[in-house]
């Protein structure tokens, strides 16, 4: 009996041996690689540079007073709709002290020259009209009498003008009442009433009452490196993306590209303009980003494969794809390649849309399992 457990242990333990001997020949032989395969097919090729900018009414405009002095009412406010010569503001002139005595000096002045050439007026044409002066002796009394006549009127005219903004000639045309230059939407009301603001003249801007632009007229304006400038030619489409409109792209065509560059971050960076093609129902609003792709070529419907199964001879830079003959078979075949678009190319001749490319390696159906139990 003891004979016999001896005999059964040893078996035992020479199966265990060639058993494990086994398990470690299996798992050390090498399994045959199995590849993926990928055939051509037809889509649309469209080789793009993108530009970063964003989207602003091609006309906006500043309005401006024409007199200094103190914001009286405010009409508008920023998102309404004005046409040109609607009321904007009210401007309440503050006097300039030295201007105001200036004027009414000039006024006194005019007062006491219109007397005294009445006087003689008055006098002189007397005396001709008993005939003792010839005419043209009268008439340098009557020119000196008109011109001291039309110095009041002036005078007069920019005393009222200097404290009211307005003159008895113009009636309502007045400078104190500022008015819409063009049609469009307020964008920007920056002052409020009480505010003081200068006139525009030639040596100041002026202070901006209101900024109006015509939001059915936008364009893109961005900036293109100086390493795409070269490729791009007014005239070229661009396809917009509008960080606020998602789920929507927009057309526009490039209308201005800028002779010369603008250093920024120590690249040269050349400014572009884009007529934006906007539908009845899109409200665009005035400074949203967006990036435009500015399509350099395209080619529609034409046979393309993955960028990434070509592969290139190390002498020559033939480029070549294998080609599945049998099954899990394949052979060298040079193709003769177009236009890319970064991650599909253009396939003019060697393959056909039936050929099976070689691609990567096939996953395992364990690995596959393990990764998506991960």
């Amino acid at each position: 009996m003891k004979k016999f457990f001896k005999i059964l242990i040893v078996v035992v333990f020479i199966g265990a041996i060639f058993g494990t001997m086994y398990f470690l020949y299996t798992k050390s032989k090498k399994k045959p690689v199995v590849y993926e395969t990928k055939v051509p097919f037809v889509t649309n090729v469209v080789k793009k540079t993108v530009a970063t900018g964003s989207i602003v009414p091609r006309k906006e405009i500043e309005i401006k007073p024409r007199v200094s002095g103190i914001i009286e009412e405010i009409y508008i406010e920023a998102g309404d709709y004005v046409k040109t010569g609607d009321l904007i503001a009210k401007v309440k002139i503050v006097p300039d002290m030295e201007r105001l005595t200036a004027a009414e000096s000039r006024l006194n002045r005019a007062k006491i020259n219109y007397e005294q050439a009445k006087i003689e007026y008055d006098r002189q044409k007397k005396v001709y009209d008993e005939g003792v002066i010839p005419e043209a002796d009268f008439q340098r009394y009557r020119l000196e009498f008109r011109t001291a006549g039309e110095e009041l009127d002036a005078a007069e005219d920019n005393l009222q003008l200097i404290k009211e903004g307005v003159t008895k000639k113009l009636g309502q045309v007045t400078n104190t009442l500022i008015r819409s230059t063009i049609s469009g939407m307020v964008l920007a009301v920056p002052v409020e009433e009480g505010n003081s603001v200068i006139e525009t003249n030639n040596f100041n801007a002026g202070t901006t009452i209101a900024s109006v632009a015509d939001m059915g007229d936008m364009i893109f304006k961005g900036k293109v490196d100086e390493t795409e400038v070269g490729k791009i030619k007014t005239g070229m489409d661009l396809i917009l993306s509008i960080g606020a409109v998602e789920d929507e792209k927009f057309d526009a065509k490039l209308e201005y590209i800028a002779p010369k560059g603008v250093e920024e971050n120590g690249a040269i960076q050349f400014e572009i303009k884009a007529n934006v093609k906007l539908s009845k129902n899109n409200f665009i609003r005035a400074g949203y980003s967006a990036n435009a792709d500015i399509v350099l070529e395209r080619k529609d419907s034409v046979l393309v494969i993955p960028e990434s199964l070509l592969k290139f001879e190390e002498k020559s830079d033939s480029a070549y794809v294998e080609v599945e003959t049998q099954p899990q078979v394949f052979e060298k075949r040079f193709v003769s390649t177009g236009l890319s678009d970064g991650i599909n190319i253009e396939i003019l001749s060697g393959v056909t849309e039936k050929d099976k490319l070689k691609a990567g390696k096939a996953e395992t159906g364990k690995k596959k399992e393990n990764e998506n139990e991960g």
